[in-house]
């Protein structure tokens, strides 16, 4: 009789089962329909035993991390976590933990979701369950990969494939040999990315699955536009979309709509690019999905700036802009602020470019701040961590000296012959750590130096940072002074704010390696066209302050100049890509008289980053530099300060363009109308 009633049971649970793993494969690139199909068994689901059930709760909760519903995702996925604890079943908990983490990632928690799959891994490698241990693996691997912990993620991702291979089921060799591929990428050793790629896409092709061989194609094209081969990624990116169409999977699809999107800008083909862009909008609001919708309105406002229709390209941008700054992602919005002002630029729309950059630029700034203060917290919490265990230690040696202490007045009163030799011996422990202390007290001395002088020096490149600048600047009195000789030529103090141009693409194309080797550079080059005397300062991500106390006013320009032509000379090598490096500059004397009143250093510094907005918006590779006033009856420096070029347009703002190595002759105002666009043209 029990045989009889256990055998259907048996089969009809072998059978959801097998429901569930056709569902899985669905779920990976229709999500949508996947929950559909899983509304139809979840009664006979969460009835049935728990392997099966919690399978169930899995998929249901990846399906709906993959539709933009986290909180029932996250939900599901707890939900999964308290059966798999209640039934102590290892793989269950692993499967919660890598959901979980799953959905966490997508909300940009990259530091609890890396937590979240380490231990996943850690209970999944305990379990006999291969193709759930080969998926830990793999997230393992991409969890070190976005910690920057790229030989760890080689090493996580060979494992998974190793793991795969002695698995021996297609679909799992697949898909970590994807992974892999993908780190090679990251690695830049593309040729092994394209080995991995091949075997895969060989492998995945006898599973007869569009949306397998749809991935690997998203990978190829990665790898593609990585080496340069344009017409390769455009054309498997094109046969991506229609596998994907193909099964009709909106999420993927809408990934290649904002990548084909992507290409056609590249290729100056606006209207395509435009055309793509749109698609990509309905796709990602299908989905839900905000970032394929931002980077696809930001890509959409590229393509009418490309056209010329500025008013337009700009309301796409800032509906981009504006998920970005809602998200928090604020590496992505500086990287999408430099577009804009890149497109807004070649669209001719100069004071929106000006705009655009100063945005980037203060997002920069405070980024580095973060960097810097992230930075200063690790060096604080170090040193407190070693002055905790000196004063361990000195504890230590203090309470052994109090045991040895009362150790010799017991022999004191036992033994009063060998007083003498107990003295002595107390006095040489004394003397070894009175020594020790004051050798401690000398370390400590020398920490503290350490950490002063580190507090006030840029980690990279050694230069001064800006809080030590800005407690300089505090105390800074300039006198008046005349120069030697016969010509009393006033000596008055210059500020030099220098930005590298185009350096968000030496770290897109060689690297952030490549872009520290180039800040170095320029920090070095400084050191040699200025003199000891002159403070250089980091002042930010890709931007040097230069203050000169004390110079003749006609040199000025002069400095600007060499400034210009002494970082040109130099380009870098590396890992043999020839990098040229340019700088654009904003400068001005210190300090600058606006009528009779002296503006505040900070006031002057503000000045000079016009200025220096000005030299990238009209053309890089220059220096425009404020010499002074004019009519300042007639305005007010809130004025000038709300937009330097057009004060300097109507005669308020005395100002020099510096182009290349020979400094521009003074301009005291803009031409007149019918030459102003040749004047543009030819700083441009």
């Amino acid at each position: 009789m029990l045989c009889l009633v256990s055998s259907p049971s048996f089969a009809q649970h072998a059978e959801l089962d097998r429901r569930l793993a056709d569902i899985r494969e669905v779920g990976r690139f229709v999500p949508e329909k996947a929950l559909v199909l899983l509304r139809e068994v979840e009664a006979e689901s969460r009835a049935a035993p728990p392997a099966t059930q919690g399978e169930f709760l899995n998929l249901q909760s990846l399906a709906e991390r993959a539709v933009g519903r986290h909180d029932a995702a996250i939900a599901l996925a707890d939900e999964l976590l308290a059966l798999g604890r209640k039934h102590q079943d290892k793989v269950l908990v692993a499967k919660a933990l890598l959901s979980k983490g799953y959905v966490v990632s997508r909300q940009n928690q990259l530091d609890l979701s890396h937590q979240l799959f380490w231990e996943a891994e850690r209970i999944a490698v305990t379990t006999d369950n291969m193709a759930l241990r080969v998926e830990a693996a793999i997230t393992s691997g991409h969890a070190h990969a976005e910690e920057g912990h790229l030989p760890a993620a080689l090493g996580k991702l060979q494992d998974a494939v190793a793991l795969a291979r002695s698995y021996g089921r297609p679909i799992p060799i697949a898909m970590s040999l994807n992974a892999l591929a993908n780190q090679y990428g990251r690695m830049k050793e593309y040729d092994k990315g394209f080995e991995a790629l091949a075997e895969a896409s060989a492998i995945a092709a006898r599973t007869n699955s569009p949306g397998r061989m749809a991935t690997l194609k998203n990978t190829e094209y990665g790898l593609a536009i990585e080496t340069g081969q344009a017409d390769r990624a455009l054309t498997v990116l094109l046969e991506a979309l229609a596998l994907e169409r193909k099964i009709g999977a909106t999420s993927m699809i809408a990934g290649s709509l904002v990548d084909l999107s992507d290409s056609y800008l590249k290729r100056h083909d606006y209207n395509r690019a435009a055309s793509y862009a749109r698609q990509a909008i309905t796709a990602a609001n299908q989905i839900r999905n905000g970032s394929y919708e931002a980077t696809a309105r930001v890509n959409l406002g590229q393509a009418h700036l490309g056209r010329g229709r500025i008013a337009e390209g700009k309301r796409e941008f800032e509906s981009g802009l504006a998920y970005y700054e809602q998200s928090g992602d604020k590496p992505e919005l500086q990287a999408v602020l430099a577009e804009y002002g890149e497109a807004l630029e070649r669209a001719g729309d100069m004071a929106g470019a000006v705009a655009a950059y100063h945005r980037e630029r203060a997002l920069s700034d405070e980024l580095f701040k973060e960097r810097r203060q992230k930075s200063m917290l690790e060096l604080q919490e170090k040193y407190e961590a070693e002055k905790k265990q000196r004063q361990i230690e000195l504890l230590s040696r203090e309470n052994q000296l109090k045991s040895t202490e009362i150790d010799n007045r017991r022999l004191q009163q036992r033994v009063w012959w060998l007083l003498a030799v107990v003295f002595a011996m107390a006095s040489v422990i004394v003397g070894i750590l009175y020594r020790k202390v004051r050798s401690a007290n000398a370390r400590l001395h020398e920490k503290n130096l350490e950490l002063k002088q580190q507090s006030s020096r840029d980690p990279l490149t050694g230069l001064y940072n800006r809080r030590h600048f800005q407690e300089f600047m505090r105390t800074h009195v300039h006198t008046e002074q005349r120069g030697a000789g016969t010509s009393g030529e006033e000596i008055v103090g210059a500020m030099f704010l220098l930005d590298v141009d185009h350096f968000k693409h030496v770290n897109d194309r060689h690297g952030h390696a490549a872009g520290d080797a180039v800040l170095n550079m320029i920090s070095q080059n400084l050191g040699i066209i200025l003199r000891e005397t002159d403070m250089i300062v980091r002042w930010g991500g890709e931007e040097f302050l230069a203050f000169l106390p004390a110079i003749p006013r006609s040199g000025v320009d002069e400095i600007a100049s060499r400034l210009l032509a002494g970082i040109a000379e130099q380009d870098i090598i590396y890992q043999g890509n020839r990098i040229a490096v340019r700088v654009s500059v904003g400068y001005a004397p210190f300090p600058l008289k606006p009528g009779r009143t002296e503006l505040s250093w900070e006031r002057a510094v503000n000045l000079v980053d016009m200025a220096l907005y000005l030299a990238k918006a009209h053309g890089r590779n220059r220096a425009y530099g404020v010499r002074g006033f004019a009519n300042f009856d007639k305005t007010s420096m809130e004025a000038i300060e709300q937009d330097l070029e057009r004060a300097w347009r109507e005669g308020f703002v005395d100002m020099t363009v510096v182009l290349g190595e020979a400094p521009a002759a003074p301009l005291a105002q803009w031409p007149e109308t019918g030459q102003l666009a040749a004047e543009r043209a030819a700083l441009t």
